[in-house]
């Protein structure tokens, strides 16, 4: 089987949406139909979403889990067109979905995105649930991705000190994976929402922490630059 995920830069949806493609042309049965099911992923992240609703048209669903996928990307196609609602039960059906975690985690985690604020955290936290208790390794490290969820509806929800204490589970999680660049992302977030609770000096010495690592790289990013601007350092 394709490893999918290394076909993937969300960065470059249509660069992707190529790879995508070819890798499509060469394989069969379940293995192309899962291909495509991403080609039209591609194609949402482009705006391009009558193409990919018109893939997914054409797609000859018989597995279960490609049935699962063709709703997941449906939903999110509705989504990003600016449909939530049109998205919800798509998200529904694949959630629904058992046997490969990792796919019924990314649909849990899209139904926290189409709802209600006061639902968000629950629904996150079933598919956090999810994460840590499978054996299967793409699924278990969702839960950085999830705690950071969880850690922006807290602090969506006024509740900045449960937002720092799950962002902070969050920035574990990324040392865990083992990604520089996400692991910096989770340390920007402890950091912000250290700003927020009025914890100026850990606030800054975390965004200059950042700073530094990324002058040495030769790189930079705006949001550390921002923060520091508005922690004055």
């Amino acid at each position: 089987m394709t490893n999918v995920n290394a076909l993937w830069d969300f960065d470059d949806p249509a660069g992707s949406e190529q790879r995508l493609r070819e890798a499509a042309d060469v394989a069969e049965g379940t293995e192309r139909l899962v291909l495509l099911t991403q080609v039209a992923r591609a194609l949402g992240l482009q705006e391009r979403y009558d193409d990919g609703h018109a893939l997914l048209d054409h797609l000859a669903v018989g597995d279960h889990e490609v049935a699962a996928r063709v709703s997941l990307e449906r939903g999110r196609l509705l989504r990003s067109s600016g449909d939530p609602d049109a998205a919800r039960p798509h998200f529904d059906a694949a959630a629904a979905h058992e046997g490969n975690d990792a796919l019924r985690i990314d649909a849990m985690h899209m139904q926290a995105l189409v709802a209600p604020l006061e639902q968000r955290v629950a629904i996150n936290e079933q598919a956090l649930e999810v994460a840590l208790g499978s054996d299967q390794p793409e699924a278990r490290d969702w839960d950085a991705s999830l705690l950071n969820n969880i850690g922006m509806a807290h602090a969506d929800a006024g509740d900045l000190e449960a937002a720092l204490a799950t962002f902070e589970r969050a920035l574990a999680a990324r040392e865990r994976i083992g990604d520089d660049a996400r692991t910096r992302v989770a340390r920007w977030m402890v950091g912000w929402a250290l700003r927020r609770l009025g914890r100026t000096a850990e606030a800054l010495a975390v965004q200059r922490a950042l700073k530094g690592e990324l002058d040495a790289i030769g790189a930079t990013d705006p949001y550390v630059d921002e923060e520091l601007a508005a922690l004055g350092g």
